[in-house]
């Protein structure tokens, strides 16, 4: 590995020994080429690869990263916890899901397996968007997402996102409970369900973030 190569703020970053560090930098400047670099110089400071983590946003952030790793080190060596956030979830949510009530085979919804439930949700509460007015399914998923990963109330975020739906805020929130229900009982978790369950099982249980 040749940090010649990198200007002396990156290098300054590469170098840098225990203890945290931000980086903040814009689009193009180098952030991800430079984070690359540490963790390869890190493996030549003979870390032990099971003790890091890497995370990003998208597949293709994290496959990319990972090649560059494999490159930098020149070792083609590949970081056994590395991934998107939601994968680095399932993977941990797999071993300990029993702690929060699931079975460690649990499903993961999609998007669409999510509106399927929220539409069945909206038939057993007896709504029919023909007679009355009520969100869409789309910004019903919308409006829960947002009050599940705010750790907020639905009247909450009705009332900073949706204040004209402000009045059937307790029919939202009864919709929520039985969508939050009705994918427990089916052994499953939607995409914020693997973000949140897997902050809420590091609060729950601190063994487990040894």
């Amino acid at each position: 590995m040749n940090i010649e190569e990198l200007n002396e703020e990156q290098q300054q970053v590469v170098l840098h020994g225990d203890g945290p560090c931000l980086v903040l930098a814009g689009a193009g400047s180098g952030k991800t080429r430079t984070i690359t670099y540490r963790v390869a110089y890190l493996l030549e400071q003979g870390i032990d690869p099971e003790r890091m983590l890497l995370v990003t946003f998208t597949n293709k952030a994290s496959k990319e990263m990972m090649e560059r790793v494999a490159v930098a080190s020149g070792t083609g060596m590949k970081l056994p916890w590395a991934g998107t956030f939601h994968h680095i979830s399932y993977r941990i949510l797999k071993k300990y899901a029993p702690l929060l009530g699931y079975q460690s085979n649990f499903t993961i919804l999609d998007s669409a397996d999510s509106l399927d439930i929220l539409k069945l949700c909206l038939k057993m509460e007896g709504i029919n968007r023909n007679e009355r007015r009520f969100p869409s399914p789309k910004v019903l998923q919308s409006i829960i997402s947002y009050a599940r990963n705010a750790e907020t109330t639905i009247a909450d975020v009705l009332d900073l996102k949706h204040p004209n739906w402000l009045d059937i805020a307790d029919v939202i929130t009864r919709i929520a409970e039985e969508y939050r229900k009705r994918k427990l009982d089916a052994n499953a978790m939607d995409f914020d369900d693997l973000l949140v369950n897997l902050y809420l099982l590091l609060l729950k249980e601190p063994a487990v973030k040894q």
